[in-house]
């Protein structure tokens, strides 16, 4: 990790925090995230009452690697096609959920966004988390803006989270959020043209997708 970001002791009470239950803001490459248990529904439900978030509007899960998206998704050959053309990177890849996972988590529906930051302190996060996914979505009250610095955290989602973890600001373009199976984009954000572009070389392989 670089000299400014947070120790491997405060990343490990971070994932400790995580692994009891708890809320935790960390920084990617897109903007700061509110981390908690994506499996436990309790947890899942205090990222909501934290943000002021509505509950028909599901919540994305981090992971460090494939290997642990596995076993909170289940990707088809497309998607893993997909997903090691643009992760880890500032892209929301959006895929069939496993039913173990909660649904508060989903909003009750049967796909899942999925994402692997290109951030060194999201990833030592998740890999200490490991095999608990982790709730990537933003650190901000709903009707609010982004946030890209801890100094910018509304005081109710500082008050919430038993660690915070500083990684200096962050660039603040939202990531892209896309459906590789069904061909969408349900948000333009970072490599959006890159995506877009992806999509459409691969559309003929829609199908095969869906096959295996």
């Amino acid at each position: 990790m670089s000299p400014d970001a947070p120790t491997d002791d405060r990343v490990a009470a971070a994932a400790s925090a995580i692994a009891d239950g708890d809320l935790v803001v960390y920084p990617t490459e897109t903007v700061y995230g509110l981390g908690a248990d994506a499996s436990d529904s309790k947890a899942v439900e205090r990222v909501f009452e934290t943000k002021g978030r509505s509950r028909d509007k599901p919540l994305s899960l981090g992971v460090p690697d494939v290997e642990t998206a596995r076993r909170y998704a289940r990707l088809t050959p497309l998607d893993e096609r997909f997903v090691r053309a643009f992760l880890p990177g500032p892209v929301t890849v959006v895929v069939e959920t496993d039913p173990s996972l909660p649904e508060a988590l989903t909003a009750g529906r049967d796909r899942v966004g999925l994402r692997i930051p290109d951030h060194e302190v999201a990833l030592a996060l998740y890999r200490a988390a490991k095999p608990l996914p982790v709730t990537a979505t933003s650190a901000n009250r709903s009707g609010s803006g982004s946030v890209r610095r801890v100094d910018d955290l509304a005081p109710a989602v500082r008050d919430a989270c038993a660690v915070v973890l500083d990684g200096g600001e962050t660039p603040g373009t939202e990531s892209t959020v896309v459906d590789p199976g069904r061909g969408v984009v349900h948000r333009r954000g970072a490599h959006a043209d890159r995506v877009e572009a992806w999509l459409a070389d691969h559309a003929d392989d829609d199908h095969a997708g869906h096959d295996g």
